[in-house]
């Protein structure tokens, strides 16, 4: 079987090539995006305890939709293609990364706040070298979650014309053929299996020496923490 596949992949027809990078593209834009308009944004409405609420909530709602209704709701405005696909992902990442960033900043220790403001601090050095920094383990793993998420549905994008792997797992469903199912569905669990470790490994960086749990009996250094992290902290 590995051998059928190495020849698919190696068919110039199947241009596994080209549905690589679109893969990539369709994983790697919408993340950045989420992450550029999710984390702003959280950090904008986390002061003010009505926008809070309402993007919280907000945020949880859009979490119970279907993966699928993402991609039914754009398609209708911008029809088929990268560009709605691109959207779609987008708009299903935004509302890990909205809701862990929120909770984060409203679950900062008031003290460490109120002691920063008495050493004559500016409000956006309190957010820079306070706030942000002690809830920047939350926030990857809002981060986390939410490229995962992405990852995960990129597959499907095929209903809209995104193309990518998902055309292989298509071929291979309708036509009833192991091998591309194969490819398209190893390659997207290959691509997610990264994005979690590297990510991983991302939250335990920016995680603060001091909030690490050293190694301990049947413990592994840094589980605890990057557990602990994956829960948003009460707003």
């Amino acid at each position: 079987m590995l051998g059928h596949m190495w020849q698919f992949i190696r068919d110039p027809q199947n241009d596994f090539a080209g549905e690589t990078v679109r893969t990539l593209y369709l994983s790697f834009v919408p993340i950045a995006l989420a992450i550029a308009i999710g984390i702003p944004l959280g950090v904008l409405v986390a002061p003010r305890r009505t926008a809070a609420f309402l993007a919280t909530n907000t945020s949880g709602l859009a979490r119970a939709i279907p993966t699928l209704a993402f991609l039914a709701i754009v398609q209708p405005f911008l029809g088929i293609g990268v560009l709605p696909t691109v959207v779609a992902l987008t708009l299903l990442g935004i509302p890990p990364i909205l809701l862990n960033t929120i909770a984060g900043l409203r679950g900062v220790d008031p003290a460490a706040v109120e002691a920063a403001r008495g050493m004559g601090m500016t409000a956006w050095q309190v957010l820079s070298r306070i706030r942000i920094p002690l809830v920047m383990p939350v926030i990857a793993a809002g981060v986390r979650t939410a490229s995962v998420q992405i990852v995960a549905t990129v597959p499907i994008a095929f209903l809209i014309g995104g193309g990518g792997y998902g055309d292989y797992i298509s071929q291979g469903l309708n036509l009833l053929q192991t091998v591309p199912l194969l490819v398209g569905a190893g390659g997207i669990a290959l691509l997610a299996l990264i994005v979690e470790i590297g990510l991983a490994a991302v939250q335990r960086t920016v995680t603060p020496t001091g909030l690490q749990v050293r190694e301990g009996p049947g413990t592994a250094e840094g589980a605890a923490p990057a557990a602990a992290a994956e829960q948003p902290v009460a707003a």
